[in-house]
């Protein structure tokens, strides 16, 4: 969820974020061949759960983006584009996890030309008197 923030704030993109088990309830009716769509798959509790949204996503023609974990073969037959992640405990997954999606994010902006540095309409939400 966090990502699909940055990714509005910095690209101007709509972009949400959902749990692999609320696809079905409601997010899977937006897919079609003009949604991309960013799936988390680490070898986790909900890794079964995740390939089954993956199916569902590709069934619809949506553009898939893996984050996998590295040896992961099955993602890589669901989806051509899959970013690798090294192994580690499920517990520490959301560290690893994040920096890639914090570079895909980057670029994506930086390829729509916009300011990463400033993005437009964002005010402090601390300020110093």
């Amino acid at each position: 969820m966090e990502e699909a923030l940055k990714l509005k704030e910095i690209s101007y993109i709509p972009a949400e974020g959902y749990a692999a088990g609320e696809m079905k309830h409601g997010p899977i009716a937006l897919i079609d061949e003009y949604r991309a769509v960013v799936c988390i798959t680490p070898n986790s509790k909900v890794y079964e759960k995740m390939a089954s949204n993956i199916q569902e996503i590709r069934s619809r023609r949506g553009k898939i983006i893996a984050i996998a974990t590295e040896g992961d073969d099955k993602i890589k037959e669901l989806t051509r584009e899959v970013i690798y992640t090294p192994k580690i405990d499920e517990f520490f997954s959301p560290l690893i996890v994040a920096l890639p999606l914090q570079l895909l994010t980057y670029h994506i902006a930086v390829k729509r030309g916009c300011d990463v540095d400033q993005p437009r309409n964002l005010a402090k939400s601390v300020t110093v008197e």
